[in-house]
């Protein structure tokens, strides 16, 4: 493991990749705060690991985050690593979304990270070490039919990353932005249960483990990008290369 600290943030604790990342974390002995709005989702994420605690918290709200930060390192010490994983994935035509939902998408996966960003990052740069990392997706690269507006929110969260990256850079901490295909986690059903792309039918989901395993890798070697799994490099050039072609292909697949 790539961790040499010891408190992390966790969003999106509840459930999927963001409740994996803690317990591992916890398994190692070192001690986690894992956040999430769902109440239960943060007891079952915590049972059997003492040094795993819960805040239930709605990152939207920013003074709730800045609230929390300040206690966790009151409570538990400095956060030497941030894991931002907290996302909803409702799909749907752009104009057949509500637009609640659209908001919802945008506040919860872009703003909620800026938000945890300015709370947590800021004692990071200044203490000069940590480990700052961002979910986005393969969909922050890749628009979908169906996906627009978890798309956006992707884009802006891979944007964002990038300029603060590159903006802080040399100061001690490390940065990783991590962009997996479909992921085996309960996020995937939040899309079968709305409208579901054939486009994402093409290979199976890769394991939740495996995404981790490659965030540790990238941080070892002070790699900022990283795309788990199979294809998801070549996805990536593709898409800056010949948008027209892969355009073409979902199309296709999806009849329209």
């Amino acid at each position: 493991m790539a961790f040499r600290g010891q408190v992390a943030f966790v969003t999106g604790g509840g459930s999927g990749m963001g409740r994996l990342a803690a317990r591992n974390l916890a398994s190692a002995g070192k001690t986690v705060v894992a956040l999430d709005v769902n109440e239960e989702g943060l007891a079952e994420t915590a049972a059997r690991h003492a040094s795993l605690h819960t805040v239930p918290l709605d990152v939207t709200n920013a003074s709730a985050v800045e609230a929390a930060a300040k206690q966790v390192e009151t409570d538990l010490g400095p956060i030497d690593r941030v894991y931002n994983a907290a996302a909803i994935m409702p799909l749907g035509k752009l104009l057949d979304q509500d637009l609640e939902t659209i908001h919802r998408i945008m506040a919860i996966n872009y703003d909620g990270l800026v938000n945890v960003t300015r709370f947590t990052l800021p004692g990071m740069l200044e203490r000069g070490r940590g480990d700052f990392i961002n979910f986005a997706s393969m969909a922050g690269w890749l628009p979908i039919l169906y996906m627009g507006a978890y798309n956006a929110s992707k884009f802006a969260v891979v944007a964002f990353s990038e300029v603060l990256y590159h903006e802080n850079r040399g100061k001690g901490v490390r940065f990783a932005c991590v962009c997996p295909p479909p992921v085996a986690t309960p996020l995937l059903q939040q899309g079968r249960d709305t409208v579901w792309p054939k486009a994402l039918d093409g290979a199976p989901p890769i394991e939740p483990q495996a995404v981790l395993d490659a965030i540790e890798a990238a941080l070892e070697k002070d790699r900022f990008w990283v795309f788990p799994g199979r294809g998801t490099s070549l996805g990536w050039r593709l898409r800056r290369l010949v948008p027209g072609l892969l355009w073409n292909r979902v199309h296709k697949v999806e009849g329209f």
